[in-house]
């Protein structure tokens, strides 16, 4: 048992005026964690307990699949960073140092290439494929802007895993079975996913998922059909899009605008619905200028647009940009440019006699057509899709959604292994690269995740799979009450149940506040009523009433409770009735 007068942590009775999702402020007021500097925390002994609870219930998940478990290390040598193109390619969330031999190194936010390297030197024929491996590591990302607590830190532990196969029909077949798994830890600790898909990012690979519990305190948005046909973060997310008939091709003709910089603005101008406008968008490459254009009643979606021009540092233009490239903002026009990447959204085909800039200050263009008046080096879906979009499946309306990404998954492909040099020998004695799959999940993330969806205005609600003890025994009173609830919490304990015994000389306010606040899912009470009448009093931290059993079945009683609640996240677990 652990007595609480000797618990290393405090309890809070006010809000951190610096937390203001439920998650972090309870987790700081129940001792679960401290700040130590901008998106660094120290993990205490009860947020350590339950972040052990929550790495051993993904273990069995992955053990189930048959991952093995190994370690890493954080700090990696450059070169192999380098042979991939990310020690380049990544921004500064990666932290890039030299060792005392001026050597370039890196603190790892990610292990794709060191499971890699791995796996190039155990792999050399088709017959030790396919196989995982997982750990459970600390990687370090330097994020701009940490918020929120754990939801988004600088340092953390992620479970992540990598499995190899002999070609894409392998990871494909296998793939499932590793988002079933993510599906069914996330289960066991309280939390109902969503599976999504996404995008790729810095990982690249060729098809990516990710999961998260749908929350307002969520910073991503997801689009999502009612019909639950489909679901994408929007990053990714597509939609029908609406068909405008303006007529048969028109010539073009020089309009005046004066004054009129905004698609809005020219459109009341005009007298013309914002559809039938030409909106241009202006991104720096790290190359040169990116010309966006889309239709006037859409917006860009930069992440789209980024795997588009593969450009993983895309940002918007300054002024001085455009203005060596001879651009007019508000008045420009994909007509005659030259030096620039012209990226044409596929909105823009379909429409005829658009209004688009004429290059010149005060003056647009009308009856702008696509191809016959400039044409695209690149043409495909860069618009971001908005609430009551149509359904690509269905034709519903699409509604969004905030959510908060508790894990994801992607297949790689062979990619990392042609870059570093993994390569086996197929049946048929040819050479072939590996074929890569790569999942994760955050814990300190998930954590924080299973409090924003489990807790009250008392604080927070543990789900039993996950808390970190299972019984908060109370004891009011000193003597004979005291040497009671010692003996009870020895007496469940030996049933394999974890408890933690509040001894302090404290009120019984101040116990019952912490108890709630602490969220341990059963709750029992020894005081100088109930040892007189011989019974203990049980409550359960979601329910309201109190009752009270006997104090020679309450042990009994308690471990059926405890089964009962487990049983509810992990009907199949091995002895659940």
């Amino acid at each position: 048992m652990q007595r609480m007068s000797r618990l290393f942590g405090r309890t809070l009775r006010d809000d951190p005026s610096e937390a203001t999702l439920p998650s972090h402020r309870l987790l700081l007021r129940a001792g679960c964690v401290r700040l130590l500097g901008s998106g660094i925390y120290s993990v205490l002994p009860l947020g350590w307990r339950t972040l052990r609870r929550v790495e051993q219930i993904i273990r069995e998940e992955m053990d189930r699949l048959g991952a093995q478990e190994m370690e890493m290390p954080v700090v990696h040598p450059s070169d192999v960073w380098e042979k991939t193109g990310r020690f380049f390619s990544v921004g500064n969330e990666l932290v890039r140092f030299k060792d005392r031999g001026g050597r370039d190194m890196v603190l790892a936010f990610t292990h794709e290439e060191v499971a890699t390297d791995l796996a190039a030197w155990f792999t050399s024929s088709y017959r030790q494929l396919p196989f995982s491996i997982y750990q459970f590591q600390t990687k370090f990302r330097d994020e701009p802007r940490p918020r929120g607590g754990l939801l988004r830190v600088r340092e953390f532990t992620m479970k992540d895993a990598y499995s190899f196969h002999a070609d894409a029909a392998d990871l494909d077949a296998f793939y499932p079975s590793m988002v079933n798994a993510y599906v069914r830890t996330f289960r066991r600790v309280g939390i109902e996913p969503v599976v999504v898909e996404s995008d790729t990012g810095v990982m690249g690979g060729s098809q990516a998922h990710e999961f998260h519990l749908m929350t307002s305190a969520g910073e991503d948005t997801i689009v999502a059909c009612p019909q639950r046909d489909y679901a994408a973060n929007l990053e990714v997310a597509v939609a029908r899009k609406a068909v405008y008939d303006h007529g048969p091709p028109l010539a073009v003709a020089k309009v005046a605008t004066p004054g009129q910089e905004t698609i809005q603005a020219v459109a009341a101008y005009l007298g013309i619905p914002t559809h039938q406008t030409l909106k241009a968008v202006f991104y720096w490459t790290g190359r040169g200028i990116a010309f966006a254009a889309i239709r006037g009643d859409l917006e860009v979606n930069e992440a789209k647009l980024r795997r588009l021009l593969k450009a993983p540092n895309l940002r918007l233009a300054a002024d001085q940009e455009l203005a060596t490239a001879g651009l007019v903002a508000g008045y420009a026009s994909p007509i005659g440019l030259r030096h620039v990447t012209l990226v044409v959204d596929d909105s823009v085909p379909q429409a005829s006699n658009l209004v688009a800039g004429a290059n010149e200050p005060g003056f647009h263009l009308t009856n702008v057509n696509f191809p016959r008046d400039f044409t695209a080096d690149l043409v495909g879906d860069i618009a971001s899709v908005r609430a009551g979009d149509a359904c690509v499946v269905d034709g519903a309306p699409l509604a969004l959604r905030a959510g908060i990404e508790i894990g994801n998954t992607f297949k790689l492909g062979s990619y990392y292994a042609e870059k570093i040099g993994g390569a086996f020998l197929g049946v048929d004695g040819i050479a072939r690269p590996l074929v890569m799959g790569s999942y994760g999940i955050g814990l300190g993330r998930l954590v924080a995740a299973i409090v924003e969806r489990h807790h009250d205005e008392k604080g927070i609600c543990w789900p039993v799979s996950v808390a970190p003890y299972d019984v908060h025994l109370v004891a009011l009173g000193v003597g004979d009450i005291s040497t009671d609830g010692e003996a009870l919490a020895s007496e469940l304990e030996a049933t394999g149940l974890s408890v933690l015994l509040d001894d302090r000389e404290e009120s019984a306010g101040v116990k019952f506040n912490d108890a709630d606040l602490l969220g341990i899912p059963l709750r029992l009470t020894v005081s100088r009523r109930t040892l007189a009448s011989g019974d203990v009093e049980l409550k359960l931290r979601t329910a309201d009433d109190r009752r009270h059993a006997p104090r020679a079945e309450v042990v009994a009683e308690v471990e059926r409770l405890h089964a009962a609640l487990q049983a509810r996240l992990d009907p199949a677990r091995p002895g659940a009735p």
